[in-house]
């Protein structure tokens, strides 16, 4: 499918599983966490309980490692009936404290891209989360002087991406977005007539998944490697010349 970028003006990238490596994390926490409720339930059981808990607390602490800390002790809580140690409780907490301290990987391609696009292009990073935590992360990367704005938001839908491209005067046409997740980086911004390219990270968190229905008539490309942008747009940016 051809699409035309050549009237991009400016690039958003999304940080989390684009740009670093991040969901990785949460999954090997997981394991540690089921292994420490292990005498309480079974894997499964752990991993669906914990999965429904987030969901229900997003509205009460948001995207990010600190909400996911506080439902795992909560999780905890429930299926120990109460009985859980301090000592587990302190290993829960452990964990979290060993995420918050990850180093920032830069997966493969980044710096080259962003050295390449900034000489055409304005880039911007629009990330959820928490928002101490994705400074942190932002300024390990070392990759900030890049990027003309740093955006860090509650949610991905529509609205915070209309709100956000006409507080910035940056028109939808103009605009393309770059990120691993369909629901967040991609379809919304579909949906206010912007482009998105998909890059996809090998594991995505549930919440993430979208149905095969959605995806119906959306006009967005997908590439294996973000180093895979440099053609597609230096393409498009041929025809601008």
């Amino acid at each position: 499918m051809e699409i035309d970028y050549s009237n991009i003006k400016v690039i958003g990238f999304d940080a989390d599983d684009t740009l670093w490596v991040n969901e990785t994390y949460f999954r090997d926490a997981e394991l540690e966490f089921s292994k420490l409720m292990a005498p309480y339930e079974t894997a499964n059981t752990i991993d669906q309980e914990l999965f429904k808990r987030q969901i229900e607390n997003l509205p009460l602490y948001g995207y990010g490692i600190k909400g996911f800390i506080l439902s795992m002790v909560e999780i905890a809580l429930e299926l120990s009936n109460n009985s859980i140690s301090n000592k587990t409780i302190d290993a829960i907490l452990n964990i979290g404290k060993d995420m918050l301290s990850k180093p920032v990987d830069l997966l493969e391609g980044v710096e080259e891209v962003l050295i390449t696009l900034s000489q055409d292009y304005r880039l911007i990073v629009v990330t959820k989360g928490d928002l101490l935590d994705q400074e942190r992360k932002l300024e390990k990367s070392k990759i900030t002087h890049y990027f003309h704005h740093i955006e860090v938001v509650s949610d991905k839908q529509e609205a915070n991406y209309s709100k956000l491209l006409n507080h910035l005067d940056i028109k939808p046409s103009e605009f393309l977005m770059i990120g691993n997740s369909l629901k967040s980086d991609i379809l919304p911004l579909i949906n206010i007539k912007a482009n998105a390219i998909h890059v996809p990270f090998h594991t995505t968190w549930m919440h993430e998944h979208v149905v095969a229905t959605e995806k119906d008539n959306k006009k967005y490309k997908t590439i294996t490697s973000l180093l895979e942008v440099l053609p597609l747009l230096n393409k498009n940016q041929k025809t601008r010349v």
